[in-house]
């Protein structure tokens, strides 16, 4: 049996366009798979349960609490688009790979299932440990891409913050949920479909 040289092993960064979509899509879908995994696991190792955690709010309200913190976050994302640097907000061409040319639907699901794995896990699981703040490092952390710029990590930082306190504030997961969909639907939206005005300008 032939034995495996773990110094031959060497982790370098990945050039976004070194990967293909269907790749691309496979580590996502992966990826959120294995957030669902360990935020379950952590729940049950909780004071609470999933159903607690993922009960569906009686109002629509809770769901109207998160269209507005996502609202006020991509209002911000705008002004700092407006008046910072193009390469400051870079993120590596992930975004760009991601949603340049999916369809809408495809953009909608992918959104919707980052929303409940990641929410599931940092503001349903973790935070329900270590509270907002600590929750919210942890996040900025595993959101590598960004940790070249502080001021992206920053915001990712402020987001994960806020979102924490959506979720105290309703009491629902589903608040911060829903916020983290729109946010990701719409900032997809305007990366597919700005893409396609500067190609028609062409």
């Amino acid at each position: 049996m032939k034995k495996i040289n773990f110094r031959n092993i060497r982790i370098r960064k990945v050039d976004p366009s070194e990967l293909d979509d269907r790749m691309l899509l496979v580590n996502l879908y992966i990826t959120q798979a294995i957030t669902l995994f360990i935020g379950i696991l952590i729940i049950f190792f909780q004071s609470q349960t999933l159903f607690q955690v993922m009960k569906f709010p009686g109002g629509i309200s809770v769901l109207g609490w998160g269209a507005v913190f996502a609202a006020a976050v991509l209002v911000f994302d705008w002004l700092i688009a407006r008046w910072v640097p193009e390469e400051v907000t870079d993120d590596g061409g992930i975004n760009k790979k991601l949603f340049g040319n999916r369809p809408l639907w495809h953009i909608g699901v992918i959104s919707l299932i980052v929303a409940i794995c990641e929410e599931l896990l940092f503001r349903g699981a973790i935070q329900h440990a270590f509270g907002p703040y600590w929750t919210s490092i942890l996040f900025a952390a595993i959101h590598v891409r960004y940790l070249r710029h502080w001021l992206m990590t920053g915001m990712v930082f402020l987001i994960s913050y806020g979102l924490g306190h959506l979720y105290l504030f309703t009491g629902s997961l589903w608040a911060p949920i829903a916020a983290h969909f729109i946010i990701d639907f719409v900032m997809g939206c305007i990366i597919r479909y700005r893409k396609d005005e500067v190609d028609g300008e062409r």
